[in-house]
């Protein structure tokens, strides 16, 4: 389906560029003479520029359309990126992030809303956890690149390499991307009426507690691929920067959760399949405590697996219960996802410097025990005697 390649070759472009100095972290902080914290800032900055920016791309595509929205968004994402590389201080490098960050804001929300309006309701789960899929192997193929080039020629090569294989990306979406059918131009009802669908959905239970869950689980996903890197290239493990890229290829369990826990929805409904995804990588954590490398990387792979499970039914959900005003509902979703991944990630920084891996693992536990008793509460298992008219959006 057309649809589906495209938007998974925005997401390459997207989250491979978003994430992109994340596998050469402690090279930056070496390089740069930073500490941990502070080179995470390249990525807790970017994802701000994202999520600050994620409700005006919403309403922007309201007028223009869900194609050229992103369009935009894609190709200025690009030119930035290629932009980083260039960086001649750590606060030019830390301004060019949180741009190219704003600039893909463009993507996120209304590639949601997108899929919500092209494919029918029955097949909506199964299109967003798609189109998760493809960002997983997005982020994956960004880290990937960026760990062997920048442990050769530094972090800055790596950057340049990352956004080439941005651009090719980006070129592929706007080639296979369909037009739009099943969009209709909004040129109203202007920031009075844009502050009443946000309101209306903040008033919505339901969706705030898909918000909170967005919020805590990205922060911790993103607190524990920031600093786990830094963990290995410590004693006891002193692996070189090649070789920690390739924790990165946990996310490819990513990619097959989120496809698999679209499927299982339509046998166990989102709820179950969400807790059970939070309940995976709560488990993954678990493991992570071990001084044994095999073990530790298990239980990323788990770890992994069960947060874009959760994920995936999460960002699809936001499109089922809201009716209207999807790209605004889709929208603050991923306000709340990497205001998450910019706060938290950032924050899990202090928490590892100050007490080791095992306080950082064990407060993400915490985060994911928290979103599934909020889930559970506000979110009560379908009654299967109702009709499926009624149960619609469970």
């Amino acid at each position: 389906m057309r649809i589906l390649a495209g938007l998974s070759f925005a997401g390459v472009a997207t989250f491979a560029q978003l994430y992109s100095t994340q596998a050469v972290l402690p090279l930056i902080a070496t390089d740069l003479r930073i500490t941990a914290a502070e080179a995470a800032l390249t990525i807790s900055l970017a994802t701000v520029g994202l999520a600050v920016t994620v409700i005006p791309w919403s309403f922007l595509a309201d007028r223009i359309g869900r194609v050229r929205a992103m369009t935009w968004g894609i190709s200025l994402a690009t030119v930035l990126g290629l932009a980083v590389p260039l960086s001649h201080s750590f606060g030019m490098l830390l301004a060019l992030r949180l741009l190219e960050g704003m600039a893909l804001g463009g993507i996120p929300a209304i590639a949601i809303a997108y899929l919500n309006e092209e494919v029918t309701r029955a097949h909506a789960a199964l299109a967003a956890g798609s189109y998760v899929a493809g960002t997983t192997l997005g982020g994956l193929a960004g880290r990937l690149v960026a760990g062997p080039v920048g442990e050769l020629w530094g972090w800055r090569a790596a950057a340049l390499a990352v956004s080439v294989l941005a651009t090719l990306a980006a070129v592929a979406f706007l080639v296979l991307v369909p037009r739009a059918k099943g969009f209709v131009s909004v040129h109203g009802p202007g920031l009075r009426g844009a502050l009443r669908t946000l309101g209306g959905h903040l008033g919505n239970i339901r969706l705030v507690a898909l918000y909170i869950q967005a919020f805590l689980m990205m922060g911790g996903f993103v607190a524990v691929y920031n600093y786990l890197g830094f963990r290995l290239s410590a004693a006891p493990f002193l692996l070189p920067a090649t070789l920690i890229s390739l924790i990165f290829l946990a996310y490819l369990s990513g990619t097959v959760s989120s496809r698999w826990a679209a499927g299982m929805t339509l046998r166990f409904g989102r709820r179950a399949v969400l807790l059970a995804g939070l309940a995976l990588a709560t488990a993954g954590l678990v493991l992570t405590l071990t001084d044994q490398l095999a073990a530790v990387l298990a239980g990323l792979v788990l770890f992994t697996g069960g947060f874009f499970a959760a994920h995936s039914i999460g960002a699809g959900w936001t499109g089922a219960i809201a009716l209207t005003g999807r790209a605004q509902a889709a929208s603050l979703y991923n306000l709340a996802y990497y205001l998450g991944s910019s706060i938290i990630g950032w924050a899990g920084g202090l928490v590892f410097q100050a007490a080791g891996w095992n306080a950082l693992a064990a407060a993400v536990m915490v985060l994911a025990v928290a979103t599934a008793v909020l889930v559970a509460v506000v979110h009560p298992p379908a009654d299967p005697r109702r009709p499926a008219s009624a149960r619609r959006g469970r």
